[in-house]
């Protein structure tokens, strides 16, 4: 399964436990319906149900990062699989400081801090540790964890949190599930034209309404009436914004999703937005908000466009299986299962054939990378680009 699994559930109760703050942004969130004149985008109900200050899935400080929903958790990622993927990242991390001439590494959505922890200490090994490494995460309930996580580097390394990017940044950029978890605009097709899909109240409930709009997908595919799928306004403002704001570095962005040509197909009638909670998926956005992840698959043609449009250049683009092996995932796995017993062998190769394996994060995980200055032969692309499907 991928980090954010497929199984579907049906959304269960409130948790007692949380129903104070769920109750108040069931609240916030009818405000703004009413506010709005009684209807409300989907793209602002994702970011009331994600980031509300204090009530919001990632403002919140209960945990969502695990590898069990037992633990509490929600759904892993990959740093939290094996560390082997924080490991293999730091070469690329390490090869774009050297070329950019930087010293800097800025990480987005850190979630626990564990994937800074493992670059950290592999560059920390090799002798390469960056002169800072930077923070930027909309939650500030999980800074504590990631102040824990990386305390260890606090003497050698500047360790920075921010909350918004900075007018000017130089320096190597990562993000690992961040552009997922960007409110995104619902198009849904009645079979003669696009309406947008918002959200409403009816008898005090929360209801899908549609509305008349100018907005289109970017293929004009032969849709199905009823069909409904996502547009990413949201994250390619985001990557024009880095990019204008980054005046020398480059970038590494981690997430599940497909070029257009595969991303708006008629056959994916229904979209990719999703749930998550429990480690079980449901396709109801609108139950429960505040208390499970809301997701969708990235358009990374769009992502490439964006961020080319405002000046910089597409390194590479390639599946997560590609990316790690040319990053010397295998390697890293040879030596951290040498000389351990073999039960404890067997479970850290597990957790690295996850990585990597086609039916599992290989394939449906991509990563892109820009750069901003001259070019170089970025590692983790040297087998596998896959830049021709954009």
């Amino acid at each position: 399964m991928n980090a954010k699994p497929d199984s579907v559930a049906s959304p269960s109760p409130t948790d007692p436990a949380q129903g104070q703050p769920a109750d108040a942004l069931r609240s916030l969130i009818a405000q703004a319906i009413t506010q709005d004149g009684g209807w409300l985008p989907f793209d602002r109900y994702m970011a009331l149900a994600l980031y509300a200050p204090g009530l919001g899935y990632y403002s919140r400080g209960s945990r969502q990062f695990g590898q069990m929903a037992k633990d509490g958790s929600d759904f892993v990622t990959a740093p939290e699989l094996s560390p082997l993927f924080g490991r293999a990242l730091a070469r690329q991390v390490e090869q774009a400081l050297q070329a950019t001439g930087t010293d800097e590494v800025w990480e987005f959505g850190a979630g626990t801090g564990a994937l800074a922890a493992q670059i950290l200490q592999a560059l920390d090994e090799r002798g390469a540790l960056p002169r800072r490494y930077t923070i930027v995460d909309l939650s500030g309930a999980l800074r504590e964890s990631q102040q824990r996580t990386l305390a260890r580097w606090a003497d050698r390394v500047v360790l920075h949190w921010a909350s918004e990017l900075p007018a000017e940044l130089r320096g190597v950029v990562v993000g690992n599930e961040v552009l997922d978890a960007m409110p995104v605009k619902l198009l849904a097709w009645d079979g003669g034209q696009w309406l947008e899909r918002g959200v409403a109240l009816a008898d005090d409930r929360l209801a899908w309404a549609e509305r008349s709009t100018d907005l289109r997908p970017p293929v004009d595919a032969p849709f199905p009436p009823g069909a409904v799928t996502e547009i990413h306004p949201q994250a390619q403002a985001f990557i024009r914004t880095l990019a204008e704001r980054l005046l020398q570095g480059a970038a590494f962005f981690i997430d599940y999703g497909f070029p257009e040509a595969e991303y708006y197909l008629p056959q994916r009638h229904g979209g990719t937005l999703m749930c998550h909670r429990g480690h079980r998926a449901d396709a109801d956005p609108l139950a429960d908000p505040g208390e499970k992840d809301l997701t969708a698959h990235v358009d990374f043609t769009g992502i490439a466009l964006a961020g080319q449009d405002a000046g910089l250049t597409v390194l590479g683009y390639t599946t997560q299986a590609h990316f790690l092996l040319n990053c010397g995932l295998l390697d890293d796995l040879a030596a951290a299962t040498a000389g351990l017993p073999q039960s404890q062998a067997l479970a850290q190769r597990a957790a690295a054939h996850r990585l990597v394996a086609e039916h599992e994060m290989g394939e449906l995980f991509k990563v892109i990378g820009f750069v901003r200055g001259a070019e170089f032969d970025a590692l983790g692309f040297a087998r596998g680009d896959r830049s021709h499907t954009l």
